[in-house]
């Protein structure tokens, strides 16, 4: 009860009153009584309007360029440090972007370069919060020379200051700039080691810098030389659902070089891949199902990946099961997996859920299956799970996307010569047929392109797109 009446007491503080006490208190020639002011203000500044707040900016970056003529600890620069570092917290962002048009990055770096103990820890407290709640804020910091401010400090600081530094790298390195500046200067190295460290929100702007970075195929060797996969693979499994995320999209985009495919599934990406193709976020599930695509280049990996899919339609929720037979649909088109796919036991599940309420997995199912369709073991698999009645009914679906894969996979069957008589009750349906010329005409195409490359000259694949 003592507690919520102080709180109360606070809330109904007079503002003005108090900001005219503090205006008189930074008038007089005291230091010791600008500490005691700024001090105050600094734990009031939670319940402070923003209004106030914002008039007290220009007084508080005023005094942290003031040199102290005594040695009062804290001093005022630290004390208007602690106090900026507080308001800019405020205001949703509107606080921190007003400390920095106000000039006072340029003043905290050029303290950091010659200060220690307990200023050099508030200015970089402040300092992250400005380049966290203002992307504006980043780029004055950078330059102003701030990124090898940064970067000289994690050379040379102790480690209890360096969660602070990482996680203004880790803001800072947002810029494209910042990014190629950390490549070339082979400071690569602390960008990963704050994803590993920090808040959860330093963490995954880590990660998110991190993917943006192995963009450049160049600096994806740096990265995982650097221990990327780890800490990446960590935060999927331990982070927020934003953080997951980012660090899940992050490896994606590492690992899409064929040296990097083994080292990322013997990790043990695979199954937290599979976790977020079961989970609720639809990025989550698109993020997985490109990645299986990578990984299932190496016909090792593609068992496993196949592995979890066959549980999944198994078992789990039907936007799981949709998600799983659409990474199988691409994955059916490997000329390495079809006989993965066939072994693990997925045609006769893939057959059963034809018939499934939810249209999305159906669509995605009869999709797998029309790409299955193209190859002989599968179509003779498929045709003794009882795929070809199902298929028949599915030709007079009300979806056209279902009536194609249907009519698709039909096509195929009725191409081979062992299956082909039990089709025949739907060779004059319009929709079998429309397929039937679609596919003709596509192998024709197919095969006039392979026949015009075969007519071309080594000089004229290799000469400049200029010139031709």
């Amino acid at each position: 009860m003592a507690q919520s009446g102080r709180k109360t007491e606070r809330l109904c503080i007079n503002w003005e009153r108090a900001f005219d006490l503090y205006l008189n208190a930074i008038s007089c020639d005291n230091e010791v009584l600008w500490v005691q002011a700024t001090s105050k203000l600094s734990k009031l500044s939670q319940h402070a309007p923003e209004d106030l707040l914002a008039r007290t900016v220009p007084i508080l970056v005023e005094l942290l360029r003031k040199i102290p003529s005594t040695d009062l600890s804290p001093s005022i620069q630290e004390a208007a440090a602690q106090c900026l570092k507080s308001v800019a917290c405020q205001g949703e962002g509107r606080l921190a972007v007003l400390i920095g048009e106000s000039g006072a990055i340029p003043s905290i770096l050029s303290l950091l370069t010659h200060s220690d103990g307990s200023l050099r820890r508030a200015l970089l407290k402040c300092l992250r919060n400005i380049v966290t709640f203002a992307a504006d804020n980043r780029m004055i910091v950078a330059t102003h020379g701030g990124l090898q401010i940064i970067l000289n400090l994690l050379n040379t600081c102790s480690d209890d200051l360096k969660r602070y530094l990482l996680e203004i790298l880790s803001a800072l390195a947002l810029l494209r700039e910042v990014r190629r500046t950390i490549l070339i200067s082979g400071a690569v190295g602390f960008l990963v080691e704050s994803a590993r460290c920090g808040s959860m929100i330093s963490r995954c702007r880590a990660a998110q810098a991190i993917g943006l970075l192995g963009l450049v195929k160049r600096a994806r060797r740096t990265l995982v030389d650097s221990g990327t996969f780890s800490v990446l693979l960590e935060l999927v499994q331990v982070g927020d659902t934003s953080t997951k995320l980012v660090a899940a999209n992050a490896l994606g985009v590492i690992s899409s070089h064929v040296d990097y495919i083994r080292p990322l599934a013997n990790a043990g990406a695979i199954p937290l891949y599979a976790e977020l193709l079961q989970g609720t976020e639809p990025m989550g599930k698109e993020i997985a199902e490109d990645v299986f695509c990578i990984l299932a280049v190496v016909e090792e990996n593609a068992v496993a990946i196949v592995e979890h899919l066959v549980r999944i339609l198994r078992d789990d929720s039907v936007e799981a099961k949709a998600a799983s037979a659409d990474v199988l649909w691409d994955l059916a088109g490997y000329k390495h997996l079809p006989s993965v796919v066939r072994d693990s036991g997925a045609i006769p599940i893939l057959v059963q859920l034809l018939g499934d309420q939810n249209s999305d997995v159906r669509e995605k199912v009869s999709g797998a299956i029309a790409q299955l369709s193209y190859n002989e073991a599968d179509r003779a698999a498929l045709a003794n799970s009882g795929a070809i009645p199902l298929l028949v009914d599915m030709l007079q679906d009300e979806s056209e996307e279902m009536r194609d894969n249907a009519a698709e996979a039909l096509v195929n069957f009725s191409e081979d010569p062992s299956l082909g008589d039990r089709i025949s009750d739907v060779l004059n349906s319009p929709s079998f047929q429309n397929m039937q010329e679609r596919l003709t005409q596509i192998r024709a195409s197919d095969a006039h392109l392979a026949a015009s490359l075969r007519h071309m000259s080594f000089e004229q694949l290799t000469m400049e797109p200029a010139l031709i």
